[in-house]
């Protein structure tokens, strides 16, 4: 059964669709949120042979689970009732406190990470709900399916699926960096050698750039194991659900408050997770730093932080929201005049304003410390529709698609470029910025999610 012509088996954390039970009981299914439901959910509607495994996370999932597989939105869905102390182990200590913040670079070396008995028992709940994946694909999976293992939340399916099923073929992709040796070092070495063996039991794993897929075979070299077949193959921006939501009535509401609030000022737009590999403080300092610079740009200047909370279940992103709503008051108070604020801030996860404000920018600022890719870079020039410059981090995996295609690149750690390269952004030359924009847009739209899924498909074999 060759690669293009395999059902689809697709596996992630969380799933594409929210669940609520009436109260008749009955299902109702809703889009679930998030980058990677986001940008593959449209890839997998109205098949009647793919099916997405996900972890049950309502009661309505949960209801939904007991179901088996559930046909619904054009989708066909299968939820996992996970034990609840397991998932919430796995969850909130191996990958969101420890994974993440390996792959990221994140870790307060002095502090942290202090892997004691606790994280010994979390990793042994980790490797639980990897089994209990690889339990429902063995059961479900049609037969010679190709299955789509995403992200570092699932590393260790692999081995036990492949000894269940030796038909299937499988396929890892890592939404996120991949550590450097160094810092996967900072991971206790048994359980990094065995996330590393079952990363490797895959037919293929793939990232977003070569430099991702670099590091993850480095990491394999330093431990001593086989690496598997490594691929690139980014993920793009969706443009025709891109379109869709330009065109709502709720972006028309959102462009309409945003025209009233900018007048005849410039805008500049970040859009963000309140997270820490976004970097979102030394934003705020550089556009600081260009407001001290640059007196003549007070009060002609807008910056709109569309930025929304994330894993507040971590005690590092609850100080973190802290620290970034106190430097936003911060600053507001030091530079604001009547009828000005410098810092529009909405941290509600409104899409259709996010769109808006993407639309009519006239710079986005896209600086993360470290990301495997990051969405918003390549759905802004997609969506604007101002001639609006990108200024983005050279260390964000959408870089290596966009660096050579007109945006400004900045080191995330240098505040003084960072407000440099916003400066060049907002007093680009008129004529200039028409081309930068289309040569940004082609680079952006050059690839579709559709050729993701058969980057994966061929890779399955």
């Amino acid at each position: 059964m060759p690669g293009p012509t395999r059902p689809v088996v697709l596996l992630s954390n969380r799933g594409p669709l929210t669940f609520t039970a009436g109260d008749d009981g009955q299902l109702s299914a809703k889009r679930g949120a998030g980058g990677l439901v986001s940008g593959l959910t449209s890839l997998f509607a109205g098949s009647v042979d793919d099916l997405w495994i996900a972890a049950a996370m309502t009661d309505g999932d949960r209801a939904a689970a007991r179901q088996g597989v559930v046909d619904a939105d054009d989708l066909r869905v299968r939820l996992l009732e996970l034990d609840a102390e397991a998932y919430r182990a796995a969850y909130d200590v191996v990958c969101n406190a420890t994974l993440w913040f390996a792959h990221h670079g994140l870790f307060d070396a002095a502090r942290r990470p202090r892997h004691d008995r606790r994280w010994a028992a979390a990793w042994a709940a980790y490797r639980q709900i990897n089994g209990a994946f690889a339990d429902a694909v063995a059961e479900s999976a049609p037969e010679g399916a190709a299955v789509l293992v995403q992200d570092y939340h699932l590393c260790l399916v692999a081995p036990a699926l492949r000894a269940a099923r030796p038909d299937l073929r499988l396929v890892h992709f890592s939404h996120t960096p991949f550590a450097s040796p160094e810092w996967l070092r900072m991971v206790p070495d048994a359980a990094a050698e065995e996330l590393l063996h079952g990363m490797a039991a895959h037919h293929a794993c793939t990232f977003h750039t070569r430099r991702w897929a670099a590091a993850f075979e480095a990491c394999c070299s330093a431990y001593g194991v086989a690496a598997p077949t490594t691929g690139v193959s980014p993920l793009a921006a969706d443009a025709e659900d891109l379109a869709g939501i330009a065109g709502s009535d709720a972006c028309a509401t959102a462009t309409a408050d945003l025209v009233e609030l900018l007048g005849d000022r410039q805008l500049i737009v970040r859009v963000d997770r309140v997270e820490l590999s976004k970097n979102l403080l030394r934003g705020f300092h550089a556009y600081d730093l260009l407001l001290e610079e640059h007196p003549e740009l007070r009060e002609r200047v807008v910056l709109a932080a569309l930025v929304y909370p994330s894993r507040e279940g971590l005690p590092e992103y609850l100080a973190y929201r802290q620290e970034v709503e106190t430097l936003i008051g911060l600053l507001n108070r030091k530079w604001a005049t009547p009828g000005w604020d410098p810092i529009v801030y909405d941290p509600s996860d409104d899409f259709p304003r996010s769109v808006a404000a993407l639309r009519r920018s006239d710079v986005l600022l896209v600086n993360p410390i470290r990301d495997g890719l990051n969405l918003v870079a390549k759905e802004g020039p997609i969506l604007n529709d101002h001639d609006g410059v990108l200024v983005l981090s050279t260390e964000a995996g959408a870089w290596d698609e966009l660096g050579g295609a007109g945006a400004l690149g900045v080191n995330p750690f240098d505040v003084v470029a960072t407000a440099d390269a916003l400066h060049a952004a907002l007093t680009m030359p008129a004529a200039e910025r028409p081309t930068r924009a289309a040569s940004l847009r082609a680079a952006a739209g050059a690839r579709t999610p559709a050729d993701w899924l058969t980057d994966q498909r061929t890779l399955a074999g």
